[in-house]
């Protein structure tokens, strides 16, 4: 088995995805300003990735573990996953994304057979759950970057409640019954009346969003922006709701945040890199036109105050470490001088993201250069790879714990 190849990802183009930060780093023309969404990289069944090997011929990455297993992941990983467990992303969100929540890996593997016993096709659209997997999920901004992350602390839900007047309903149910009948309010209310909720708030901000008097640090800039992205006659989208009721986070570029089963969250604007477990389960809350389960979503949602943990990167740090705690990934930012080099040992399939300058990898005798539009490359257990800076550069290296 080669224990080092240049890696090709597959390209997501989602309508949220902006038109050149990708193209960018892939240096292909887009004269046609196709969003460009998502990068992939990994074995998912929606990520073709292709290693070139030494002899120029080219195979999928998931083929190739698959010839052998053992040799490609090592005994560890294979036996606790059976596969490389986890999926890397570089995401252009150019327009908010869905409100998400994802289940739990217990929880995953048993609604997953619930619909297959159902008989509910896998590429059926209200399909709620696509893998028996969990989908955690750790990004880090590679710009200023706007998301939802989870509900705000209680003393803050209160006093925007009260401070917006379209709103002020939802106090005493938030007093009687909490995070969850908050939720399950607002998700179940008839479509009649968060219209006419949301008509008059929205009156208001968007004029002064479309006059640019809004800063996004304004939660009404987002709700704004949601009522003119996913707006449909007679349908103004609940999502907007949980633009006041969920924290508000903003990040530099280097911060990241993991988020885990059950959090509700959304991507509001910028550019990351992300890693996940390696699924496809996704319910959604608004900000959508796809299927919404009310009754499966309430049930995975973490009904509770959360407070963000922003992870920064260390000041002057070689290796930045991106533990989330969960096995199925790992993440490791390199922020390497032009001349620089660290050598690292390889303990399970790992892929190299190169999000700025030019390296090269080199194990025995093989030797790949990372340079824009070559930018990924892969190493198999058991390798080692001593990593050079040929300019100022900025590298990232996912695996499995």
């Amino acid at each position: 088995m080669q224990q080092l190849a240049s890696l090709t990802g597959s390209i997501k183009h989602y309508d949220w995805g902006g038109t050149s930060y990708i193209p960018s780093l892939l240096q292909i023309e887009n004269p046609n300003l196709e969003p460009f969404a998502e990068y992939w990289l990994g074995v998912h069944p929606q990520a073709d990735c292709k290693l070139t090997l030494t002899d120029e011929t080219q195979v999928l990455l998931r083929d190739y573990i698959e010839k052998d297993p053992s040799g490609a992941l090592g005994a560890a990983v294979l036996k606790r996953f059976g596969n490389l467990p986890y999926l890397l992303k570089v995401l252009d969100v150019k327009d908010m994304l869905s409100i998400q929540v994802h289940p739990s890996k217990k929880e995953a593997a048993i609604d997953f057979e619930k619909e297959n016993q159902a008989g509910v096709p896998l590429s059926a659209p209200d399909r709620n759950y696509k893998d028996a997997n969990h989908k955690p999920e750790l990004m880090v901004a590679m710009s200023e970057f706007y998301l939802l992350h989870g509900f705000k602390p209680e003393e803050a839900l209160l006093a925007i409640l009260d401070q917006v007047k379209e709103l002020k309903k939802f106090k005493a149910i938030f007093k009687k019954k909490g995070y969850a009948g908050l939720y399950k309010s607002a998700m179940e209310m008839p479509q009649e009346e968060v219209n006419t909720l949301l008509q008059p708030l929205l009156a208001r901000i968007i004029p002064l969003y479309q006059n640019n008097q809004l800063e996004k640090s304004d939660e009404n800039f987002w709700a704004a922006r949601a009522a003119l992205t996913f707006g449909r006659p007679g349908v103004i989208d609940r999502g907007i709701f949980f633009g006041v009721f969920f924290q508000s986070s903003s990040f530099n570029n280097g911060e990241a945040i993991f988020q885990d089963a059950g959090v509700p969250h959304a991507y509001l604007e910028g550019q990351n890199v992300e890693i996940m477990a390696s699924s496809d389960n996704v319910l959604r809350g608004g900000l959508t036109t796809k299927h919404i389960d009310t009754v499966e979503l309430l049930k995975h949602t973490r009904c509770e105050a959360t407070h963000p943990k922003i992870l920064k990167p260390a000041k002057g740090k070689l290796v930045q470490s991106y533990k989330a705690p969960v096995k199925d990934f790992t993440l490791n930012s390199y922020q390497l001088k032009k001349g620089e080099s660290i050598t690292i040992d390889i303990a399970t399939a790992e892929i190299f993201l190169l999000m700025q300058g030019k390296v090269t990898l080199q194990s025995k005798k093989i030797k790949v250069a990372l340079v824009q539009p070559d930018i990924t490359a892969a190493a198999f257990a058991g390798a080692t790879v001593t990593v050079k800076a040929q300019e100022d550069s900025w590298l990232f290296k996912a695996a499995a714990r």
